[in-house]
């Protein structure tokens, strides 16, 4: 029901919603909300209901949200899939979650139109929420998402280090940011309002969550198949971008480093580098690296009270990191 006027449009809004895969976004704020409000004497009017925004693993908590903290988990969803939209009519990737991409269905002209429509409907449902500061941090993100759209367009710099911190930029600002400060909305919706030491924490467990998630999106590029990850097995490679696993493996093997610099022009530079990534340990160090977020996270987490909100919390975020597609 978002564009009831045109039809056609609604077609598309439609085909992209309905491939929600997992809703892990949704899914990790509303149980963030459900964690900050038992952390406190809650005051405000807090909801039984819950729509499909809102993973049935979350049901059983949808009680401890208000209905502004569930407005957020809905924004953070159509913002994230309003980027899904943009990157892949970007990066021309075909298929998404094992469909052909929103642009390859319904038209270039029609993707990008749907994408900034999602993003203005969600403009206005962040607007209704009547909070200034709220506002303020979840404009940030539809800004560290362009930013980070900018950085990748950018060609790979010939310093080690410094490609591995735009790297880490680039991940935090095309991935952890939504997370991030989604979870900071919900905690700064308390009533009454959450310390701000407390609402800092929630954002550095946002963010550290963001990073682990990707860096482990980043492995399954090299090591699940396509049925499974529902995108082309080494997409990322073929579209030049250097995630972890390679920029790891090129501190072992500088071959990659011409590579890289050329970002994969060349016949076979795809092959090669996937073959010196699978004989360096650059999967298992990004893995590691990928853990050393969950626990940076898990450590943000408990500063707030024992609770079964908590322990919710903890154990999806844990299944979201173990997942193999």
């Amino acid at each position: 029901s978002l564009c009831p006027a045109f039809p056609a449009f609604q077609d598309l809004l439609r085909y992209q919603f309905e491939s929600q895969g997992k809703l892990v976004r949704p899914l990790l704020v509303t149980l963030a909300a459900a964690c900050a409000n038992s952390h406190i004497e809650c005051n405000t009017p807090l909801i039984v209901r819950y729509d499909s925004s809102v993973s049935s693993h979350a049901r059983n908590l949808a009680y401890l949200v208000s209905p502004k903290q569930h407005e957020i988990a809905k924004i953070t969803e159509m913002i994230h899939t309003a980027s899904l939209i943009h990157d892949d009519l970007i990066d021309s990737a075909s298929v998404r979650r094992g469909k052909t991409s929103a642009y390859k269905a319904f038209g270039h002209r029609e993707a990008i139109l749907g994408g900034d429509f999602i993003l203005t409907h969600s403009s206005r449902l962040l607007a209704q929420i009547g909070d200034t500061g709220v506002i303020a941090v979840l404009s940030q993100v539809i800004e560290d998402l362009i930013h980070g759209e900018m950085m990748q367009l950018a060609p790979n710099s010939d310093d080690d280090d410094r490609r591995f911190q735009t790297y880490l930029t680039k991940t935090y600002r095309k991935t952890a940011s939504l997370i991030a400060n989604s979870c900071k909305a919900v905690a700064m919706l308390t009533v009454p309002t959450l310390s701000q030491r407390h609402i800092d924490n929630m954002y550095e467990f946002g963010k550290h969550l963001g990073m682990a998630f990707q860096l482990i999106d980043d492995v399954l590029d090299f090591v699940t198949d396509e049925a499974n990850l529902g995108k082309p097995s080494g997409a990322d490679l073929q579209m030049g971008l250097a995630t972890g696993p390679v920029l790891f493996a090129a501190q072992r093997y500088p071959e990659l480093n011409a590579i890289l610099l050329r970002q994969f022009s060349l016949d076979g530079d795809t092959e090669r580098a996937l073959e010196l990534v699978k004989q360096s340990d650059g999967v298992g160090q990004t893995r590691m690296l990928a853990e050393f977020h969950f626990q940076a996270a898990q450590r943000c987490l408990f500063q707030f009270r024992d609770s079964l909100s908590r322990k919710a919390l903890l154990h999806v975020a844990a299944n979201f990191l173990q997942r193999d597609r």
